[in-house]
């Protein structure tokens, strides 16, 4: 398996972003809102592919547990919606189609998820689709701040120079 350092690289700076704003978050229901994870989701999954976004959202929702403004459900929403808006990404190159996969993974798959994480290992009661409502705002207002910056780097053509910055080369 090749690593590729600058993908990892910017894997772990867009940690630092999502741990670092960490602090923006707002309650929803039974859940806390974070939607800088989901830009972070929507950003790395277009710009590294579905494995460094699952990765990252590994890591961020690792790290707000440890530091204790995060809980167990943050794992499941985050790093469905990244591997969805990532994988989708990866097969229709169309940011509209990530950002749909990010809303879908996140806000529908990843809050019926929750529920048997809410359950069995938080014991908390719930409802089936308790979390889908909050995540779906969580999601949303995340996924239209990326499809702004996104947006921006593609007119701007920076979004061209990042793609071959971070293309592997074989030197042969």
């Amino acid at each position: 398996m090749k690593v590729n350092v600058k993908k990892l690289a910017v894997a772990a700076m867009m940690v630092a972003v999502g741990f670092g704003l960490s602090g923006f978050s707002f309650p929803v229901g039974a859940s806390k809102c974070f939607p800088i994870q989901h830009l972070v989701n929507v950003l790395t999954g277009v710009i590294l592919g579905p494995w460094y976004a699952v990765a990252s959202a590994f890591c961020i929702s690792l790290l707000r547990n440890l530091a204790g403004t995060g809980s167990l459900l943050a794992f499941p929403g985050s790093m469905i919606g990244a591997f969805c808006c990532g994988m989708i990404y990866r097969y229709t190159k169309k940011p509209a189609a990530a950002y749909a996969g990010e809303i879908i993974g996140t806000g529908i798959i990843g809050g019926i998820v929750c529920y048997p994480v809410a359950t069995l290992l938080m014991g908390k009661e719930a409802a089936v689709f308790a979390y889908v409502l909050p995540f779906l705002v969580s999601t949303a207002g995340g996924t239209a701040i990326a499809a702004i910056l996104l947006a921006a780097l593609y007119k701007s053509g920076a979004m061209k120079y990042v793609n071959e910055i971070l293309a592997e080369r074989t030197e042969q």
